[in-house]
């Protein structure tokens, strides 16, 4: 096996510290998105490495090494892979998604699973030309209730991700992979401009209790913007805290 791994955040490094302690003949080739902390593990092992600049400049680098990786893995890789790049590995690209396929496809999977209360979990899928669309090869449902919010979901994922890598490899790097169709009859998509005027809070508005509550705690995450309101020329933010009521 010769694998392609383009890397990034918290997971890719995780899976690329896993893949260099259990799989390390199988990294032909590792991209980070700048000189950190992916780059020096893969530096300090001795591997090639590169800070990524462009899809044309990954192929390029192949091409001069003269290597034709079998597959390619991004690993909460933050930017499109497109053609010819797209093309290069002999079977392709697996993409780590941290939805439930085909629901939240595209971007913000906390926010607006909760918001749509649907279900939610993480999964393995081939890339092809489409936004999330490819194949699934693997997922994991992940439970949330009513004490989740938008960041606790962003933990959750990062977490089952990271382990559904690791059980799913073996099997990845065997000649056949197992691949299934999205039903696209179920499932959503959104990208990243709807983020925040769905979490405007309409005053005038009349929401369901649920629907309401569902709203704050899916923009409830530590560090980031909250839903807002405004009154008059000021706008305010609001977050949510539930709490199980012990017996």
């Amino acid at each position: 096996m010769k694998l392609l791994l383009m890397a990034d955040n918290q997971v890719g490094l995780e899976i690329t510290r896993w893949l260099l302690n259990q799989y390390p003949e199988d990294l032909a080739l590792i991209v980070s998105v700048a000189d950190n902390d992916i780059f020096t593990l893969a530096r300090d092992a001795g591997l090639p490495c590169i800070e990524f600049r462009s899809n044309d400049e990954v192929v390029n680098n192949l091409h001069s090494r003269n290597l034709t990786p079998d597959l390619g893995l991004l690993a909460w890789w933050p930017k499109i892979v497109k053609a010819p790049l797209l093309d290069t590995p002999k079977r392709g690209f697996i993409n780590t998604h941290p939805s439930f396929l085909p629901y939240n496809r595209g971007k913000h999977y906390n926010f607006w699973a909760l918001v749509e209360d649907v279900p939610f979990g993480v999964s393995l899928h081939f890339v092809n030309e489409g936004i999330d669309t490819g194949d699934i090869v693997v997922q994991k449902r992940v439970p949330y209730d009513w004490e989740d919010t938008g960041g606790s979901l962003y933990v959750k994922a990062s977490d089952a991700m990271i382990e559904i890598f690791k059980e799913a490899y073996p099997t990845i790097r065997q000649e056949t992979i197992p691949r299934f169709r999205q039903n696209f009859v179920e499932g959503s998509f959104h990208l990243a401009k709807e983020l925040d005027p769905a979490s405007r809070i309409d005053l005038q508005k009349t929401y369901t209790a649920r629907a309401l509550l569902n709203l704050l705690r899916a923009r409830t995450f530590p560090g980031h913007p909250a839903c807002w309101f405004n009154e008059g020329d000021e706008t305010f933010e609001v977050r949510v805290e539930i709490k199980r009521k012990n017996a």
